[in-house]
């Protein structure tokens, strides 16, 4: 047995590094106390999770589709690594284990850093015979935890080190995966439910006190009731028939030992109106209570570490604990998670729950091409850096966590108008592209929304308007916030800009679209009745037509939010070339994601 932990002295997986393993080729990420993976559906979020199993937890769901796959050609091992380091109880990194960690852990497997800062580096690889056609797995501990990426030597060509199987129960894994359901724990040993159940314990005065009362309880309903006295009076002739000493019937509605107490288990959830069972209840419910379940267990668990002044250190991979539930429900789990003890990684669609989180616990996967992982570096960023990037795009734009790509814009008139022309030129929607198109409120407001995309690996262009006067030089801005987001890309692979002078009005009207601008105005106009329309649409009409581009560019830009939309759809309808700029930037969205234009 081990000293109970103290407050301040902790432990925490520092790093995670996987080669081999399904999608993901070659990725590393390190971890917080809670750390949230987010990015688009199948771009590795699950098989992380799956892979951190591999090395703490059940492996026997181990195939040969788990290994990497590349050009036809498929790897022969899977390697999964783990750093596990010392902490305070704030998750932040120390220089040693505690003495009740170092004792369970053993002095051999604990390695120091040139800074002597200790850490436990740990190995699980895991192979296949094809003659006896298993797979074998095997663990070690590493004698060094080198750079991900190094000029000599890669990561995972490192020896493997001293051959030793870790498993401890005081660090134990738990994988929630997103079909979890109450009603099915209830019915399980081997849930945690199930497990909490099978060690309910009462001393002998109580078992002898609820077993009275519960046999007052069956006596009574019997007694009551006509239809189970008559059960009973008939059943009794069973011991004229069997010829036995029987000492009778008992018919017995409440269970009649405590120990089938949790046999018949139901658990109900009331609100203000009536009491049901949890059949009744939908998913969301059900599923969120499943997670709760495993809560109780761990705080269960927990409860007997401190009675027996041992260490206890959870962790957990919780994959999409949103499931089922309303947007509100959503913005409160994080905070219920993140109260559970141990380290927690959440894989989610939701953005309410990224939003909760502070903007360090994100990691963003990205999948165009190998396997990428993101995070924002929060070190690098002054509070203002990290106010704005919550505020503007975190708070209000959470749908970036999930996307392929991000165009972004100055206003709304190109935000509502380019997702238009990009169905024309793809043939598809942009929601079916998985890109989006984010107006930035104005042209100093690119940083925040540079840093978030560049951080987390999310492939980015801008389309920019190229205005310059004494009073707005939009084009030395935008170079501005280009160098300040730290991008290595070049201006001319990340940003497309209008003509000279222009903004997106002007331009359209400098290619020449002026019909289908007036046009699109004459849609907007909105009439009382049909009468009111043949009053005076004729005029409208003449007034419209009579426009010269200045006061065409003045009628536009007055509505832009109104006319922008509408202009786009007018110049697809009649069939015109999409503008010169836009195909600009639509070739660039085409040679960064693969895909190419369709057809009408």
């Amino acid at each position: 047995k081990y000293h109970k932990e103290s407050a301040e002295m902790s432990i925490q997986i520092d790093s995670v590094r996987i080669k081999g393993f399904r999608g993901l080729e070659n990725v590393e990420l390190t971890l917080e106390k809670t750390t949230i993976l987010t990015g688009m559906n199948n771009s590795g979020k699950t098989s992380f999770l799956k892979a951190i199993q591999l090395a703490l937890g059940n492996r026997q769901f181990v195939s040969h589709d788990d290994f990497f796959i590349k050009e036809s050609s498929t790897v022969d091992t899977i390697i999964v690594d783990l750093l596990i380091v010392p902490t305070n109880g704030d998750g932040e990194r120390i220089e040693t284990f505690s003495e009740d960690w170092e004792i369970l852990f053993t002095t051999d497997r604990i390695q120091n850093d040139s800074d002597g800062k200790a850490f436990i580096p740990l190995r699980t690889t895991i192979t296949f015979d094809v003659m006896k056609n298993i797979y074998h797995t095997e663990q070690y501990i590493l004698q060094t935890w080198p750079k991900f990426k190094d000029n000599h030597i890669n990561w995972y060509d490192l020896q493997n080190g001293t051959r030793r199987a870790f498993h401890f129960d005081e660090v134990l894994f738990f994988y929630v995966d997103a079909q979890r359901d109450i009603l099915e724990d209830t019915k399980l040993r081997t849930s945690y439910l199930g497990k909490m159940l099978s060690k309910i314990e009462y001393s002998k005065e109580d078992v002898e006190s609820i077993e009275k009362q519960i046999s007052s309880l069956n006596e009574m309903a019997v007694s009551s009731s006509d239809v189970l006295s008559n059960i009973k009076t008939a059943l009794n002739e069973l011991d004229t028939a069997m010829d036995t000493n029987s000492e009778g019937i008992e018919v017995t509605p409440f269970t009649k030992k405590i120990r089938d107490l949790s046999k018949g288990l139901t658990i109900y959830y009331t609100d203000s109106q009536d009491s049901f069972s949890m059949e009744y209840h939908g998913m969301g419910t059900r599923s969120w209570s499943s997670l709760l379940t495993l809560k109780a267990f761990i705080s269960y668990l927990s409860s007997n570490a401190t009675k027996d002044g041992s260490v206890f250190y959870p962790i957990l991979a919780i994959e999409e604990p949103e499931a089922h539930l309303h947007p509100n429900a959503q913005k409160m789990l994080y905070r219920q998670i993140d109260d559970i003890p141990g380290q927690k990684i959440i894989s989610t669609h939701s953005p309410y729950i990224p939003g909760a989180a502070k903007l360090s616990e994100v990691r963003n996967f990205h999948k165009n091409g190998p396997v990428t992982c993101g995070m924002i570096n929060i070190n690098n960023l002054t509070s203002e850096d990290r106010r704005k990037i919550t505020r503007q795009v975190v708070n209000t734009r959470g749908e970036l966590f999930f996307s392929k790509m991000i165009i972004f814009c100055e206003g709304e008139t190109e935000e509502q108008g380019l997702p238009i022309f990009a169905h024309k030129y793809f043939n598809k929607t942009h929601v079916n592209l998985g890109v989006d198109f984010i107006g930035v409120g104005g042209v100093g407001n690119y940083l925040p929304f540079l840093y978030f995309a560049e951080s987390l690996k999310i492939p980015w262009l801008i389309f920019s308007d190229a205005e310059n006067t004494p009073d707005k030089n939009i084009i030395a801005s935008v170079r501005k916030q280009l160098t300040e987001c730290g991008t290595t890309k070049s201006e001319s692979d990340c940003v497309v800009f209008l003509d000279e002078g222009n903004d997106y009005e002007k331009q359209l009207i400098k290619d020449g679209y002026q019909d289908e601008i007036k046009e699109a105005i004459l849609s907007c106009d909105v009439y009382e009745n049909e009468q009111h329309r043949l009053a005076k649409e004729p005029g409208r009409i003449s007034e419209i037509k009579a426009l010269d581009d200045d006061k065409l560019y003045d009628t536009i830009t007055r509505n832009k939010t109104q006319y922008g939309p509408a202009i786009s759809e007018i110049i697809v309808k009649q069939g015109r070339d999409i503008p010169p700029k836009v195909i600009e930037l639509f070739e660039k969205v085409s040679t960064m994601l693969g895909i190419t234009m369709g057809t009408e």
